[in-house]
């Protein structure tokens, strides 16, 4: 559904609420389990994974003399301090100062750019082609979207043991290459990029080369780590991992209030990564507006710089003057999780079925917090998380509250909803405990 068509449904919101698009319809290939969530989510902290993101992200890349100047025009970050051989997660916004999306950028040439996973990109290819911008762009999209073989093969290879096995099958010193930063190397007999970067506070390194080595150079990982407990990472598990490193997609986009973003949404078309990401949960706004995300709320603060112009600044100076959320980490009370499934063996009726360890039918979910039933912010990415033991989830709440051992109440369950893959169900309340993020010590800059 194109989003010229939603903005006139004249019910955003409602109309988002309808759509389809869960997690395991826009991860081809990639299985939901090699082997079960459970071991390979506790591979994550106690051996080491490997997890194939070749087929889900949208890379890009940005060659010519105008790059740097584009990126600085669209991104809040800083493009002064970015040597080659450096990554930065480069974050987009709205002229409202929402955001558009994230991602991490690499600088290969001092005019060559790329970004194996960039969330802005149709954003970025907007601006390309409706501006002057001297660059050579390319956008290569998901395999969802582009039947066939990718170009290249990402892979990341976590855990307390993941060095141990990496050295089996490289003589280069990964231990040289610092958290975002990356460089050449030689990996199971191809030239590689080896990048200092994960989806889990365990050490480990990103790797990217042709997609014809792949399959050999994701067997000789395999079978260097089978001695150290190895395992490859499905969807239920791999999706899991941003809530453990703190970190969540930015959820529904935001080009429906703004006339200014009327030209971007005749621009996008109703393929499955332009259109509008379907969403659940139990908060219930009419207003779309409520629905946008600010990168100050994500903890992206500390990226921005405020001494270049970029679309959005003015919003995101003001913001960063005076925050109103905070991100963090909610631990959701265990009993109160045991007893939603409870109801499935009661009379009367049932709470919300929690899918584990994480996937739902929505791309994005809103779940209210509160506080004495005040409304004190949004919980997103609700998992369960083997170390912990326990569901949790990652929230935005307004920062008098974000104090960590502090008590709030998440609903959960949704308010009459459109869509048929909701089951009729009783909205119930589920204690949480507001902590910090990530939860653990994030071990990625120790590597």
């Amino acid at each position: 559904m194109d989003p010229t068509d939603i903005q006139a449904s004249g019910d955003v919101v409602g109309t988002l609420r309808s759509l389809g698009g869960a997690y395991t319809e826009t991860f081809p290939v990639v299985r939901n389990e090699y082997t079960n969530w459970l071991d390979e989510q506790r591979a994550i902290t106690e051996t080491a994974t490997l997890a194939d993101l070749s087929h889900h992200m949208t890379a890009i890349r940005i060659e010519g003399p105008d790059a740097r100047r584009l990126l600085r025009t669209l991104a809040v970050n800083d493009f002064d301090e970015f040597p080659v051989g450096k990554a930065k997660q480069v974050v987009m916004c709205n002229p409202s100062g929402y955001i558009m999306g994230d991602g991490p950028i690499l600088r290969l040439g001092d005019d060559v750019f790329y970004g194996p996973g960039f969330d802005a990109a149709n954003w970025v290819k907007f601006h390309v082609e409706s501006g002057d911008y001297d660059v050579d762009l390319e956008i290569e999209p998901p395999t969802s979207v582009l039947p066939g073989d990718p170009e290249k093969f990402v892979y990341q290879v976590q855990g307390p043991k993941a060095l141990d096995v990496l050295e089996q099958v490289t003589d280069d010193d990964l231990s040289g290459i610092g958290f975002y930063r990356f460089s050449a190397i030689e990996l199971a007999g191809y030239d590689v990029i080896a990048l200092g970067h994960g989806m889990s506070t365990e050490p480990g390194f990103e790797f990217h080369g042709p997609y014809e080595a792949g399959e050999a150079v994701r067997d000789a990982i395999l079978e260097a780590g089978e001695a150290y407990g190895i395992r490859r990472l499905g969807l239920k598990a791999y999706h899991t991992l941003s809530v453990k490193v703190g970190w969540f997609p930015p959820g529904v986009k935001p080009i429906y209030d703004l006339p200014e973003m009327a030209d971007y949404r005749e621009w996008l078309t109703g393929d499955m990564r332009k259109a509008p990401y379907s969403i659940d949960g139990s908060y219930d706004s009419e207003d779309i507006t409520d629905y946008y995300i600010s990168p100050i709320e994500l903890n992206y603060g500390k990226l921005v710089d405020l001494d270049h112009d970029f679309v959005g600044k003015e919003a995101i100076a003001a913001d960063l003057a005076d925050p109103k959320r905070q991100l963090v980490t909610l631990t959701w009370d265990d009993t109160d999780v045991v007893d939603v499934y409870g109801t499935l063996f009661e009379s009367g009726p049932t709470a919300k079925f929690m899918n584990l360890p994480r996937i739902g039918w929505a791309r994005r979910n809103y779940d209210a917090v509160l506080s004495d039933d005040e409304l004190i912010g949004i919980s997103h990415s609700r998992s369960y998380e083997w170390d912990v033991r326990s569901v949790v989830s990652l929230a935005r709440i307004n920062v008098e509250h974000s104090e960590p051992g502090t008590e709030v109440t998440v609903v959960w369950g949704e308010p009459d909803s459109p869509n048929p893959t909701v089951e009729d169900h009783e909205r119930t309340a589920i204690k949480a405990t507001v902590g910090p993020v990530p939860y653990g010590r994030d071990q990625r800059k120790s590597a």
